[in-house]
């Protein structure tokens, strides 16, 4: 098959480019992770689960990656503009808490939820709080440079001085004039020589319950600082790509650019920014701050308005994969169960291909089905270079999956296609549902079975059918159980 390279729409330079690693065989990739101070909804689901895609078809490729996911467990502060509250701290204070309790408690929440949708853990999962060190200095050398200032317990990143020797608003578009004019007067803005300057280290105030000793007095890092120091020190000074949620452009990922070539002389730290789009309720923007929000739990066991049913975490990882990471996701409860249908039918058709087995003699070649099938697998393969278009390759594994059911129930059907075919077919819906990370979820509440297998063991016993009556006690032995009979019915045990 002739298959174009991959292509990736880089946020920065807005266009998509052939992915082209900095120092192959190795990829670094560094992805914003939570804020840990409550649980994550299905919007904190879209970037792991796509940037854990991209991270599996880059090793499909070859590439040896290292996957940086960061905690943000200090420095992220309420408001639009970064400048209010620490949400940990203020969360901490909410439940009477340390501040270092809301921290494990909800980064163990996140691991939990999210290996449940089959996410790969990062290769290093470094903390802002175990990095405090690097934080400073980091700060302490972009003054040197001449790109910060101290002022009143704070550190602040001159950004008029920074956009005299480079640009600022390059990977979001803004520009600082109009910066001035939509900032609001917020606490701490009379410390800054403009408006738009950003603090790479804020003084704490005496109620902030997370603090540490600087040179400039008793504070705590800027929020954009902690993903400088962490992608870098883990990445290297550039490396390849940077992902996040398109919410995050700007401030964030604007003044970690500013941040490093502040410090480094100019140098660009990214090669590829991606950004993933929006999970939206009813056209809006679901976040935790408007509270328009279902958490990956409440999918998992359907306790929310919005929904009508639990949802399975392959479901839900099937229903984000279901547009492309760029577009916008309406979140549904339809859109859910018709999401539930489809992933079934993957799972089915995947069943069904095990057991296919090609024909000992071919039949008739037919020419147009067989080019049918091997349109589906090229074009899945095209899907996926095209800046890893899941939309695309799940309806193509969803025409292979029509295809492989029609050949379950008619297998004589099987030897119209080639065995070339055949086999191409098979290793690329296998392939693609891994590099997609859907898997078959193993049914694990056996009790209906159990209930089931005895019921019809009392019927058997009634009826006095002792050939089924030993062959269900057979079958209850080889899995280490035992049938009880007693006045009152039958029941199983463990067998000691």
């Amino acid at each position: 098959m002739q298959i174009p390279a991959l292509k990736v729409y880089n946020s920065l330079s807005r266009q998509k480019e052939t992915f082209e690693a900095l120092h192959p065989p190795f990829v670094g990739i560094y992805l914003c992770g939570p804020t840990v101070y409550n649980d994550p909804h299905i919007g904190n689901a879209r970037p792991a689960v796509f940037f854990d895609t991209l991270r599996r078809y880059l090793i499909y490729l070859g590439y040896k990656v290292r996957f940086v996911r960061n905690i943000t467990d200090v420095g992220h502060l309420l408001g639009d503009t970064n400048e209010g509250e620490d949400r940990i701290s203020k969360q901490a204070r909410a439940e009477h808490v340390e501040p270092m309790e809301i921290v494990n408690y909800y980064t163990r929440r996140y691991h939990t939820l999210i290996d449940a949708l089959n996410v790969l853990r990062p290769s290093v999962e470094p903390t802002a709080t175990g990095h405090i060190i690097e934080q400073i200095e980091l700060a302490q050398k972009i003054i040197a440079q001449g790109y910060a200032y101290h002022s009143n317990g704070s550190v602040y990143l001159d950004v008029m001085r920074y956009k005299e020797d480079f640009p600022y608003g390059e990977l979001s578009g803004r520009i600082v004039e109009d910066l001035i004019d939509n900032t609001r007067k917020l606490d701490g803005q009379e410390e800054k020589k403009h408006p738009a300057d950003f603090a790479l280290w804020k003084k704490a105030s005496p109620e902030h319950l997370m603090r540490w000793n600087s040179p400039w007095g008793e504070g705590f890092p800027g929020w954009h600082l902690e993903c400088t120091i962490m992608s870098t020190k883990y990445l290297g000074e550039t490396f390849d790509i940077h992902g996040g949620g398109m919410d995050l452009m700007f401030p964030h990922h604007e003044c970690e650019i500013a941040q490093a070539k502040a410090s480094n002389g100019g140098k660009s730290p990214v090669k590829y920014w991606l950004h993933n789009n929006m999970i939206t309720v009813d056209g809006q923007k679901m976040s935790k701050s408007t509270g328009n929000f279902v958490t990956i739990e409440e999918l998992f066991l359907g306790n929310h308005a919005l929904l009508t049913q639990p949802f399975s975490p392959m479901t839900v990882r099937y229903f984000i994969q279901g547009a492309h990471y760029r577009s916008t996701l309406d979140f549904s409860n339809d859109g859910l169960i018709a999401a539930q249908k489809a992933y079934k039918r993957l799972m089915n058709a995947s069943n069904g291909l095990q057991k296919l087995a090609y024909p000992a003699q071919a039949g008739e070649l037919n020419e147009k089905l067989n080019e049918e099938v091997v349109g589906f697998c090229q074009n899945a393969h095209v899907a996926i270079n095209d800046d890893v278009n899941t939309a695309r390759v799940i309806a193509q594994l969803q025409n292979m999956a029509r295809k492989i059911n029609t050949f379950a129930q008619q297998p004589e059907t099987l030897g119209q296609i080639t065995q070339h075919t055949f086999q191409l077919m098979r290793d690329s819906f296998l392939l693609f549902m891994d590099i997609l990370g859907i898997k078959e979820e193993k049914i694990t509440n056996t009790a209906p079975f159990v209930a089931g297998l005895l019921e019809i063991y009392q019927e058997a016993k009634n009826k006095k059918e002792y050939e089924t009556i030993d062959k269900i006690r057979t079958y209850f032995k080889s899995n280490n159980l035992i049938i009880k009979d007693s006045k009152t019915g039958v029941d199983w045990a463990y067998e000691e």
